[in-house]
């Protein structure tokens, strides 16, 4: 297990070596021209040029690179160029956001999935047709629709959930999961459906197996069937679509995060991004893809527990 562990922690540090410096390299080629932006239009060339040796940005592509990522190896992200602000704070003020949001999304998803892919499977059916049918709409609907509908149906109308905002779980449990429980609810209704659809086909594949028909002859109970033989095989399939739905979760968040008026690390990285803001960028590009191949860890040793043939893999 320890081996099977190392060599996913390290190939988890490739990729996010290969992504940051993919990364740089757009950031460098976007055209923008973040000096321009600070100093304002009617600066004068030299104040344009001691911005520029100040950023760094009169320096090759290969140095600069160089010095942030030394400079992240010692623990600094740097700091915005535009305000001034460290990007680990900034991050630290912002990613309990997003994550909040993304964590409970992935949760109501893998619960409200499993249920209605075994229910489908089992009971098959109309309620099948229904899960299917179902499935097929939260795909296909966007998210950020589905959060446009709630903040004004639910939060503003009828005034259930805050619509926007969002409340520290430290100084508020009840405060916090209501302020998240609209952006969770319209990021997961995708993911939801995806998973569904998986568990769905996996737990039919799993019912029709030889093994089940085995088990049932000799009086096996229905739910020790279900719960301790079945949904267990079934189970992988399932956990590499939650894997990639955490992918799509974060990339969710940008929309939902504006429509809910959070300040997460979502908006932030669009606000960031537009404006050429290279240590920022990075930063959340760094974080949320590490926090990617943790999930993905995580989800590695899952298999390894469901399937110990995985870990000689």
């Amino acid at each position: 297990m320890i081996v099977f562990l190392v060599r996913r922690i390290a190939a988890g540090l490739v990729l996010v070596l290969v992504i940051a410096t993919t990364t740089f390299a757009l950031m460098s080629l976007t055209g923008s021209d973040p000096v321009r932006q600070i100093v304002g239009q009617t600066a004068t060339q030299q104040q344009v040029t001691a911005k520029s040796a100040e950023l760094g940005l009169d320096q090759s592509f290969v140095v600069r690179y160089g010095h942030w990522l030394a400079d992240v190896l010692h623990g600094n992200l740097g700091s915005s160029w535009f305000s001034g602000e460290s990007v680990t704070s900034s991050l630290e003020n912002r990613l309990p956001v997003t994550l909040s949001i993304v964590l409970a999304a992935l949760l109501v998803s893998a619960v409200l999935s499993t249920v209605l892919g075994v229910a489908a499977a089992v009971r098959r059916g109309a309620l099948d047709q229904v899960v299917q049918l179902l499935a097929v709409l939260g795909f296909a609907v966007p998210s950020f629709l589905v959060a446009l509908v709630f903040a004004v149906v639910i939060g503003v109308d009828l005034g259930w959930l805050p619509a926007t905002g969002y409340v520290p779980l430290a100084d508020s449990a009840s405060g916090w999961l209501k302020s998240i429980t609209l952006p969770a609810l319209s990021l997961s209704v995708g993911a939801i459906a995806a998973t569904a659809q998986q568990v769905r086909g996996s737990m039919v594949d799993v019912l029709r197996a030889d093994y089940v028909r085995t088990l049932r002859s000799r009086g096996i109970s229905e739910r020790s069937l279900l719960f301790r033989h079945a949904l267990r095989n079934a189970a992988p399939a399932a956990l590499t679509v939650l894997a990639l739905q955490f992918i799509g979760l974060v990339g969710g968040a940008v929309v939902v995060e504006k429509v809910f008026g959070l300040n997460g690390i979502g908006s932030q990285a669009t606000t960031a991004g537009s404006q050429g803001d290279t240590p920022v960028v990075m930063g959340v590009v760094v974080v949320m893809v590490a926090l990617v191949v943790v999930v993905n860890i995580l989800m590695d040793l899952a298999y390894g527990w469901l399937n110990p043939k995985v870990r000689v893999g």
